[in-house]
């Protein structure tokens, strides 16, 4: 199977569960195993790929600044594409600008990824009956994608993922295991670090710094 292969069904997720005038979002970065793949919530309508006009990379935080503050902080950005992000607004985002974006996330070695495909309007909540529909989906991707590691964003995704409750507060730089498929994967929980969790951004980048560096001494 291919990772393209999964967009059918995360399309028919976006009509049950997602704005109909909107699109899914998918993924973005290295898909040929990456060092890290970094895992968050669900899109919303801020990220401008989400329009059905934007014939571009489907990729998530395409239109948006705050996360990319912390992929320069940990090193994972290289200096000009994120002073061309600070620089412009969401709105001035093209499909070229897109992809150079996360050509860049390519050569740092990541992946960026939703555990929920399904684009909200705005920031609202889902319940875990959706984001559960998901989760043998993301764990397909996981699997041929084959990441060093799995950095997992805010206890409720966390929790779905790991299949136990979670309280990132209470487990700061602990390595978790998933099995998928008869295959261990190292994966760690951390604060989400946009929207309402912009205040734990600093305690976020500590972490994954913490984490690159494991990583490091590994090899």
């Amino acid at each position: 199977m291919k990772l393209e292969e999964l967009h059918k069904e995360y399309d028919k997720l976006q009509q049950k569960y997602g704005a109909k005038e909107l699109d899914s979002i998918y993924y973005g970065g290295c898909t040929d195993h990456p060092d890290i793949c970094f895992v968050f919530m669900n899109p919303t309508g801020r990220n401008i790929a989400s329009s059905k006009d934007w014939k571009g990379l489907k990729s998530p935080w395409i239109g948006t600044k705050n996360i990319w503050d912390l992929f320069y902080r940990i090193g994972l950005l290289d200096q000009d594409i994120y002073t061309k992000i600070r620089a412009i607004k969401g709105s001035e985002w093209t499909e070229k600008f897109a992809s150079e974006v996360y050509e860049n996330v390519k050569k740092h070695r990541y992946f960026i990824t939703n555990l929920g495909k399904c684009t909200q309007l705005d920031a609202r909540p889902l319940p875990d009956c959706v984001y559960k529909k998901y989760l043998k989906l993301l764990e397909t991707e996981i699997e041929l994608i084959q990441p060093k590691v799995v950095i997992l964003f805010g206890n409720q995704v966390s929790s779905i993922v790991l299949g136990e409750k979670i309280s990132v507060s209470q487990c700061r730089c602990k390595l978790f295991q998933k099995c998928i498929n008869g295959k261990e994967y190292d994966c760690y929980s951390v604060f989400y670090p946009v929207g309402n969790g912009r205040f734990h951004i600093d305690k976020a980048i500590d972490d994954i710094s913490y984490i690159i560096r494991t990583l490091k001494d590994k090899e």
